[in-house]
């Protein structure tokens, strides 16, 4: 039985902003890959003002392109979209040099939240702007603004490009296997989730009674005691994350896709996909390390052989602290 895709709301004129879409989520995935570095340690404090600067540069654009659909005033629309372009140009690389000399290449602190937080926050703001960039540029008048942010931010152009820059930091990061399928659930979820809204009943009902389900084993590992004091809080975070999408799916399911029903959803999942990024992205250079799916260059030249999914004794320190490698 075929399955129907959710709509795209594509049509011949907004191809043009397809091309920047797709772009855009490419750059997005090759930035994470740059600037997390492979070999385990924190990256420069530059390195993330430039990703950052790049991400935020790419939000404006996508901003400067939904003002297109809501300025009469063609001309002046458009000039926002050559400013942005060109605030992504030199913006980026300005804030970068100048991070060189505030900050002397200095490592951000491992602990730290602020730095994953910030990159995801900006990650998912730019998503969603594109998916309700798709919302008012497929509609064929003028909608209300709930509806609107409705259908943004329960679209393909939210959900699975923030899918695909998960998949990717999955793939790459050091995770154990707990961890590694966990998130790989939440990615998988953010696939299916333009179903849930395109049809609702089922989907929404398909949906609670899946991360219901996955909720129920959670919580039976977490009484019967998790493999490690580490796996606690997260398989912890995991039960609520699935939980709450629970709630958002019965929710859509109910009301029949209603707009409030919808936007909720895209929301928690919103919400949900900002968490995931921002602990995949500390993950990186914090805590024991793990075999990656798919290893980067870095891993094999600065790093020993390791069994694929296990921490080495002796080697559990945080990057920062262990002796260089190979030196």
């Amino acid at each position: 039985m075929d399955v129907p895709l959710p709509p795209l709301n594509v049509t011949t004129a907004l191809v043009p902003f397809v091309i920047v879409a797709v772009s855009m989520i490419v750059i997005a995935i090759v930035l994470f890959g740059i600037v997390l570095p492979a070999d385990g340690r924190p990256p420069l404090l530059s390195q993330l003002t430039l990703a950052l600067s790049v991400l935020a540069g790419g939000s404006v654009l996508l901003l400067s392109l939904v003002f297109v659909f809501l300025n009469p005033n063609g001309t002046e629309s458009w000039t926002f979209v050559l400013l942005s372009f060109n605030f992504m140009m030199m913006a980026p690389a300005g804030l970068w040099f100048i991070g060189l000399i505030a900050f002397r290449d200095r490592r951000i602190e491992p602990a730290s939240w602020l730095w994953p937080s910030a990159l995801a926050l900006v990650t998912t703001g730019s998503e969603a702007l594109m998916g309700v960039l798709f919302a008012l540029g497929g509609s064929t008048a003028p909608a209300a603004a709930l509806p609107t942010l409705a259908l943004g931010f329960s679209s393909i152009w939210f959900f699975w490009s923030m899918a695909s820059i998960m998949a990717a930091l999955v793939a790459w990061a050091p995770l154990s296997r707990v961890e590694r399928w966990a998130l790989f659930s939440l990615t998988l979820a953010a696939v299916v989730g333009p179903w849930v809204t395109a049809f609702p009943t089922v989907g929404g009902a398909s949906m609670a009674g899946l991360m219901g389900g996955l909720f129920v084993l959670l919580t039976r590992q977490l009484r019967l005691g998790p493999g490690s004091d580490e796996e606690a809080p997260f398989l912890l975070g995991l039960a609520v994350a699935f939980l709450v999408m629970t709630v958002a799916g019965l929710g859509v399911a109910i009301t029949g896709g209603s707009s409030l029903s919808a936007l909720a959803f895209g929301a928690t999942m919103g919400t949900v996909m900002t968490v995931e990024i921002a602990y995949l992205v500390r993950r990186y250079y914090r805590g024991s390390w793990f075999a990656p799916w798919v290893p980067r260059r870095a891993d094999d030249e600065l790093r020993p052989e390791r069994p694929k999914g296990r921490a080495v004794p002796g080697l559990d320190a945080l990057p920062s602290e262990a002796p260089p490698v190979g030196r």
